[in-house]
């Protein structure tokens, strides 16, 4: 069955264009250890009339957009040989120590399709 890692993050809009370039060289590295997709979404239609928007939801600052990731795998154990794999993986030493988003306000988590069409 697929597995889904899910991410939804506020980030200052002056970084988007710092984390897309770092999203590319990660996708890069989740890609070549076996994951499916690797999506990276920048908001674009928020003024939602229903159920909670996502600003409201994470408690976006003034200046902050949100961002909705995922990365696609084929099985939760495939997702974690992947993950092991990229952490290993000496390109993600060259990665930033300093992320453009406040990582303690990212929301991540693994998931089990319900409906796949």
């Amino acid at each position: 069955m697929p597995y889904v890692d899910g991410f939804v993050m506020p980030i200052p809009k002056k970084n988007l264009e710092v984390y897309r370039r770092m999203a590319r060289d990660a996708g890069k590295i989740w890609r070549k250890h076996g994951a499916l997709e690797y999506w990276e979404c920048a908001a674009d239609d928020l003024n939602v009339k229903m159920g909670l928007p996502f600003p409201k939801g994470i408690k976006a600052k003034p200046g902050e957009t949100i961002l909705f990731s995922w990365i696609l795998y084929k099985s939760r154990a495939h997702r974690d040989r992947v993950n092991a794999r990229v952490m290993k993986d000496p390109k993600m030493a060259e990665m930033p120590k300093e992320m453009p988003f406040d990582v303690k306000r990212m929301l991540y988590g693994g998931f089990k399709p319900l409906v796949q069409l």
